[in-house]
């Protein structure tokens, strides 16, 4: 159905010239987001015993039919991830949200038919509402509302499975949901007597509401403290590899681009690999080396998503500094995904609020093999220095990691050495954390040019070849 067929009844006027009103005034119906029917039945029956049935309601404010469309189709995933069940899906066209109730009154009554229409029990909305817009609505259709932000942190609480995870994303619910707490309000939440209270203002005390933001804010001054031990821990492993000198790459991207499946491909760690949204919440780091037998260190990170809540990025800022911190980013995209290059874009909005955008970045199209070849044409042409590969099938992996190896800092010291056949161990991490150019073995011991670290070059101090055995390696 086009915008333009809808037939918008007496409100509409012809003559007012604002920009798309008929268009805003247009509640949509979003095909092909339903759940589709489950063909095992005993699946079918244990789903149906847990699955909250849902309408989604989303408003199109900018950008084309199509943006808003993937977006309501990103948020039928997320609902399913989560544990639902997709009935339908509304989008309206305005110039911003109402303040009141998201929609506008005029087309609540209409939600409220489909939900009834639908025996649905909850409505999902495609953006963060206010405390008051979630009261509103709620009232309105008589269910149960939650809005794109507490869905994205029920799936973080559904796949958090360290003890970091589970507080950082316990952190950032407990942070969305302080100013959401429903009671009586300011005016009836006043301390018994005093100066500040006054005629009618008088209470018997604390109220409950009170109570809880207090207990809540004291749980999250406890959660952040816990968090701030972890990364002493991350932060001491992060300085142990860079003590070793291990180069090492982060992989970013959009949530379910295949990252773990990257992973496993480069180091063959044997992550867990699923395809549902936001599977990887715990990073993962794993060793691995070039051809040459020079290691570095590949960690898998979280995925993201469009409009990622603040909160998550606040809570996961520790983990999400793993990319800050590396010597590499591959940016992983989706080469099948319907926009792609909005979904790259996202990912660079989240990488710049932690301090990562400055970083080397190699951008990797991955799901090649299932990708349309027009598509593929196209990414071609907008990303010509990308990696195209699939690391389902391997396609492209070997070229990968040659772009790898060569976009890898290199160590910062050449040097030229004889070193004894007793020391055996400084050759073998010269092979591991440096690079080596030449070797040859001599009656005295082996005769190693190579590149390595700083703190490895001073350790090879005693065995240099004269005065030109140790120099910065861009010489």
């Amino acid at each position: 159905m086009n915008i333009s067929d809808v037939d918008y009844g007496p409100e509409y006027d012809p003559t007012t010239g604002d920009l798309d009103l008929e268009a805003r005034q247009a509640l949509r119906r979003v095909g092909g987001i339903a759940s589709t029917e489950l063909e095992d039945v005993t699946d079918a029956e244990y789903r149906r015993l847990r699955l909250e049935q849902v309408v989604l309601v989303g408003v199109w404010t900018r950008g084309t039919l199509a943006d808003a469309e993937n977006s309501m189709t990103e948020l039928a995933a997320l609902a399913e991830t989560a544990g639902s069940q997709v009935m339908d899906g509304l989008l309206q066209r305005r110039y911003k949200p109402d303040s009141g109730t998201f929609i506008g009154s005029g087309k609540v009554r209409q939600v409220k038919d489909v939900v009834e229409a639908t025996g649905a029990d909850t409505v999902i909305c495609d953006g963060e509402l206010t405390p008051g817009q979630l009261i509103a609505l709620e009232k309105a259709v008589n269910v149960k509302v939650v809005d794109r932000t507490a869905l994205i942190l029920d799936i973080f609480a559904q796949h958090a499975k360290s003890a970091e995870g589970k507080a950082q994303v316990e952190l950032a619910q407990l942070q969305y949901l302080i100013p959401r707490l429903r009671g009586w309000g300011e005016a009836m939440s006043r301390q018994a007597g005093g100066a500040n209270g006054g005629v009618g203002l008088r209470g018997p005390g604390e109220t409950k509401l009170e109570t809880d933001r207090r207990h809540i804010r004291a749980r999250i001054a406890k959660l952040r403290k816990e968090l701030a031990k972890l990364e002493i821990t991350r932060a001491t492993k992060r300085e142990s590899r860079a003590k070793n000198e291990v180069p090492s790459v982060a992989i970013a991207g959009y949530t379910n681009a295949g990252k773990s499946s990257l992973l496993n491909r480069l180091t063959g760690a044997g992550i867990l690999v699923q395809d549902a949204l936001f599977a990887t919440l715990d990073t993962s780091t794993r060793r691995t080396e070039t051809d040459e037998g020079r290691q570095y260190t590949v960690s898998d990170t979280v995925g993201f998503v469009r409009h990622l809540p603040h909160q998550l990025v606040e809570a996961f800022r520790s983990t999400l500094e793993e990319v800050a911190e590396s010597d590499l980013v591959l940016h992983v995209v989706d080469g099948s995904h319907p926009d792609p290059l909005g979904q790259a874009e996202a990912v660079r909005t989240v990488l710049a609020e932690v301090g990562a955008d400055d970083i080397p970045e190699i951008v990797v199209v991955n799901k090649i093999d299932s990708s349309d070849p027009d598509d593929m044409m196209r990414l071609r042409s907008d990303w010509p220095q990308a990696e195209f590969v699939s690391a389902h099938t391997g396609e492209g992996i070997d070229k990968l990691k040659e772009r790898i190896d060569a976009e890898l800092p290199r160590p910062s010291v050449t040097v030229d050495a004889v070193v004894p056949y007793t020391r055996g161990d400084l050759v073998s991490r010269i092979r591991e954390h440096g690079e080596i150019l030449e070797v040859e073995h001599l009656p005295e011991g082996t005769h190693v040019q190579a590149r390595v670290g700083g703190a490895l070059a001073n350790e090879l101090a005693p065995f240099l070849n004269g005065d030109g055995g140790a120099r910065p390696a861009d010489e």
